[in-house]
């Protein structure tokens, strides 16, 4: 699916930090409805252009504080729809995801603006808070781990066969603790690594990262 946006001031909107935000809310969005296959098995497949649209329009405002008329421009929106998605109400629309099958009755053939308004606002507020799509979570896992084994770096590796299945945010050592209870990264055991960490850890990138900076400094102290 392929959303045209147009007249994008490149100096002032990136469109690579753009599309990254923007991802990241539509595939949080698609979550909050239960995933792909909930909306394929409600033939709803087709609510998938409102819902980026919307996730276009919240970014454009809440990270880049571009007017109405601007993002209608960007979008290809009238002004009045971007207004309704931005009056959009997050807390009656999550009352409404909770009755899904009703939703998908009522809006079966293209979901209202705001509706998909509202969700696009839940799926932001959600990602700012460090909750992450699991489905976008999931296929970063799986290229990090490909990446690392290719690259040879055995307890990134690892460690990622190990924590399959983790939810992020991860706010504490313990869950960690259990799936790594019996491993050793370079001959440390990754229980006390785990406690030095910097939480809440946001997704595994971040985790390999912290463990690396553990790693590092292990190793200075040890020189």
């Amino acid at each position: 699916m392929v959303i045209e946006i147009t007249g994008l001031p490149q100096q002032e909107v990136p469109q690579k930090d753009l599309e990254y935000y923007v991802n990241r809310v539509f595939f949080k969005a698609i979550d909050l409805l239960g995933g792909l296959n909930k909306l394929a098995e409600y033939r709803t497949l087709t609510w998938l252009p409102s819902l980026a649209r919307a996730a276009y329009v919240i970014i454009l405002r809440e990270e880049y504080l571009k007017t109405e008329e601007e993002i209608a421009k960007t979008v290809g929106l009238t002004r009045n729809t971007v207004r309704n998605i931005l009056r959009a109400d997050p807390t009656l629309t999550l009352e409404r995801l909770k009755k899904i099958e009703e939703l998908a009755k009522e809006e079966a053939k293209e979901m209202k603006v705001h509706t998909a308004g509202g969700i696009a606002k839940l799926a932001y507020r959600l990602v700012k808070e460090g909750h992450e799509a699991e489905t976008l979570i999931h296929y970063c896992g799986l290229i990090i781990e490909d990446l690392m084994k290719h690259l040879d770096i055995p307890w990134a590796y690892t460690v990622l066969k190990h924590i399959k299945g983790t939810k992020y945010p991860v706010q504490d050592p313990s869950i960690l603790k259990e799936k790594l209870k019996d491993l050793k990264i370079k001959n440390l055991p990754a229980t006390e690594i785990v406690e030095k960490l910097h939480y809440p850890l946001k997704n595994p990138t971040q985790l390999l990262h912290e463990i690396k900076l553990v790693l590092s400094s292990h190793q200075e102290a040890m020189a």
